[in-house]
């Protein structure tokens, strides 16, 4: 055999081995086809992706392939399933179809850009996907509120709604405190139950709900309340704000508490009251006002208080007149001092006694009648 004779055989049996792998290869490439329609995704951090992938099965032969994952970020959670269960490897009938759902979850801690990853399927070709992450991720918490500011009277209670999310990556339990003036009561409820702490999934949100009561003689004005939710790794601050209106509270009284009189028949007599403002706002248009028994009559002056501060008195002088026919004997005379807000009302024990005038005339007929007996007695006494 010539030289050229072998060198050629040898070229034939090469050509055709190379034809052959190349058949086989593009028959293990093209037997088996991973496929989903969602290929490239943005997301922010934070979120959950679910594709659903088909693996098709191309050729006329039974086909098992070892299904996987790889080149996902550190630190990234995914999940593969079909059918139920968790897999590793699936087996495809000649020319049918299975899929499969890839969960992944994306971090709160994540910086923006494109992330690259595939899915496997033994030799066949891989399927490549892309996330890109829309914004700069962050490891931190929030704590919100629809309406910071509320306005009330110092006997209120004022109810905050509040949202705590957990923006990070690891479940949290949360200290909640609040750094109130002395004296305030600040109460953390969550579920309807009070509680000092909760517990917070990732990327999750608790409703919370905080009820502030301040003390009775807080003044009105504007109060500042900050409450904070902490863990040893992440902490967010809220400030509330309340608005205490004042209280109403008024006592009408005497410059000593006495609260009883004497009262000649058809006279008058002047009582002297303190109406004291005991709230913390202050206290317009006071108006005194009377009950007493028919025919009687009171006099007030001033006949009204215009302005009365938080702590500040008012002298008001009731000047009682009795009825000229009262009969002796205790009366009770109503004396009330009212606002539009609140009133106060105290009653006096009116002790009324007969005028002079009426005991001298008592004395005069007892001495008529002891007169006239002696003369009765002197002239018939004898007979």
């Amino acid at each position: 055999m010539s030289v050229e004779k072998r060198w050629f055989r040898l070229f034939l049996a090469l050509s055709l081995g190379i034809v052959c792998l190349i058949s086989h290869a593009n028959e293990v490439t093209e037997s088996v086809t991973l496929y989903t329609p969602y290929t490239r995704i943005s997301v922010p951090p934070g979120e959950s992706i679910d594709y659903a992938i088909d693996v098709i099965n191309n050729s006329k032969e039974l086909k098992n392939a070892e299904i996987s994952v790889s080149g996902v970020p550190k630190g990234w959670n995914y999940v593969l399933k079909s059918g139920g269960w968790t897999i590793g490897q699936i087996s495809i009938l000649p020319g049918e179809r299975k899929t499969l759902s890839l969960k992944v979850d994306v971090p709160m801690k994540v910086n923006k850009g494109n992330y690259h990853f595939k899915v496997l399927a033994g030799g066949f070709d891989p399927l490549p996907l892309v996330i890109n992450i829309s914004e700069q991720g962050t490891f931190k918490t929030e704590f919100t509120t629809g309406q910071s500011n509320m306005q009330g009277n110092v006997n209120s209670t004022f109810t905050f709604n509040t949202n705590l999310k957990n923006q990070t990556a690891d479940k949290q339990l949360y200290a909640l405190m609040a750094d109130a003036p002395r004296g305030w009561n600040v109460v953390f409820k969550s579920n309807y139950q009070q509680v000092t702490s909760v517990n917070s999934e990732p990327n999750s949100t608790q409703q919370v709900t905080i009820e502030i009561k301040a003390p009775d003689k807080t003044e009105a004005g504007k109060y500042k309340i900050p409450v904070r939710a902490a863990t040893s790794s992440s902490a967010a601050d809220l400030e509330l704000e309340v608005v205490i209106t004042g209280s109403y509270n008024m006592e009408l009284t005497t410059p000593t508490g006495l609260l009883s009189a004497n009262l000649t028949a058809g006279e008058a007599k002047q009582l002297e009251l303190v109406v004291n403002n005991t709230g913390s706002s202050e206290l317009t248009d006071i108006k005194p006002e009377s009950s007493v028994p028919v025919n009687w009559g009171v006099v007030f002056d001033p006949k009204k208080v215009d302005k009365l501060p938080p702590g500040g008195s008012a002298r008001i002088y009731a000047t009682i007149k009795a009825d000229k026919k009262a009969i002796p004997g205790d009366y009770v005379a109503n004396i009330e001092a009212k606002t539009p807000e609140i009133s106060s009302k105290i009653s006096f024990r009116i002790s009324v006694e007969t005028p002079m005038l009426w005991g001298w005339i008592g004395v005069l007929i007892i001495v008529v009648a002891l007169g006239s007996v002696y003369h009765l007695f002197r002239k018939y006494g004898r007979r």
